[in-house]
């Protein structure tokens, strides 16, 4: 009875280790979530080319440093003159791709897992059953998909106990002598006592009821994380605008619309008289546009649907990131030159945002402020000087 129980725990600890080296080597639901809000606008998981090339197979093309390495600097990579980049550069009509200097070992990592894991459905699935598998699952990510498997081994693990402990009261009571009670009992009805006996046992019983109440406890944790996270939350506005137009085809800038972004606390939406510089002339006669004409002359705004919504709790400075930090517009809100319809691409989470502080390097080139606080973290560290070691991480940054 010991041994028996000796090996369910070990059985046990070897899965917990296994669902944990997985994870180590890339959580394909995180590189699913990094890929939708940071390279789907430009590349495809699979062989199409988007704006760049389709990345199936790029850990056999690449090794994982060389990624990491151009994720990070595409353009020092291609500086350095590594032919591939080169290649690949020339190849897609000179293209920047964006860099991501925040990422590192482990983004890369869960993307190339998600890649892997979007390649290795498509391969497993029969044809024309892809789309059918991906609409009757939900779109549930692997690590859910990793639970149910980790749940359906540990109920087969206590059935195999089960049909154990009742071999092993069978055979003891036959190495006792107490066999008189069982006489004329099938093998059959022998396995069924047992089971029973299984299921009645005080210690099973609670096992059982904790397990449910540690899954049910996860499922509300998880779900409560979740609260007021609207990622991929996409609107339909009153009037019809689309980005890809205006700023990928037309090259607009965004400062030029959202004319608070260098200067205040919020980007601004841009008001009805900004539309008119162009469309003054330009496509009046558009069923679209004359709604902004409906709107001057009845003198109301257009009652544009807010998309990135910060709680009121939280301070958040459009200025201080894009005239201080140059960070560029894409990397909170995705490649919105791409987007037809806006959405949300980031979850703007407290857990993104303190992660993108303990990964970006402070810009201090030409601003003076920087010097004697660089100065300062040179004589501690031969690191970068990060958002975190100049208080972004301190309580009252965000929350004032």
């Amino acid at each position: 009875m010991r041994n028996i129980s000796r090996l369910f725990v070990i059985a046990l600890l070897a899965m917990i280790s296994l669902s944990k080296a997985i994870a180590q080597d890339g959580d394909a639901a995180s590189g699913e979530t990094l890929f939708n809000n940071n390279c789907k606008a430009c590349h495809s998981p699979k062989d199409e080319v988007v704006v760049g090339p389709g990345l199936k197979g790029i850990q056999q093309r690449r090794d994982l440093a060389w990624i990491v390495k151009w994720v990070k600097n595409p353009n020092g990579v291609i500086q350095a003159g590594d032919e591939y980049a080169v290649a690949l550069y020339n190849k897609f009509n000179k293209a920047q791709m964006t860099a991501f200097p925040a990422f590192g070992d482990k983004e890369v990592k869960d993307i190339l897992a998600y890649i892997e894991k979007a390649n290795t459905a498509v391969a497993a699935a029969p044809a024309g059953a892809t789309n059918t598998a991906q609409a009757a699952s939900g779109g549930s990510g692997p690590s859910d998909l990793f639970t149910y498997i980790l749940v359906a081994l540990l109920l087969v693990m206590l059935l195999v106990l089960g049909v154990l402990l009742a071999i092993v009261s069978i055979l003891s009571k036959a190495v006792s002598g107490d066999v008189s009670s069982s006489e004329g009992t099938s093998m059959g009805d022998k396995l069924r006592n047992g089971l029973v006996a299984f299921s009645k046992n005080s210690a099973v019983r609670s096992a059982t009821v904790w397990f449910f109440i540690l899954m049910v406890t996860k499922a509300t944790i998880d779900g409560m994380y979740g609260i007021g996270v609207q990622q991929g939350y996409a609107p339909k506005q009153p009037i019809a605008f689309s980005h890809k137009l205006h700023a990928g085809q037309y090259k607009v800038d965004c400062n030029y619309c959202h004319t608070g972004v260098n200067r205040g606390k919020s980007a601004t939406i841009p008001s009805a008289n900004i539309c008119m510089n162009c469309h003054g002339v330009i496509k009046k006669e558009s069923p679209e546009i004359q709604k902004i004409y409906t709107a001057i002359e009845k003198n109301q705004p257009i009652e544009w649907v807010r998309i990135h919504n910060l709680p009121d709790l939280a301070y958040f400075n459009h200025a201080q990131h894009v005239n201080v930090g140059g960070v560029q517009c894409q990397q909170c809100h995705g490649e919105i030159q791409t987007m037809e319809v806006v959405e949300q691409r980031s979850s703007l989470t407290m857990g993104w945002c303190i992660d993108c502080h303990r990964k970006t390097d402070v810009n201090t080139k030409g601003n003076a402020y920087y010097d004697k606080l660089t100065a300062l973290h040179a004589k501690k560290s031969k690191e970068p000087l990060k958002v975190a070691d100049i208080g972004g991480l301190e309580c009252s940054k965000c929350h004032y």
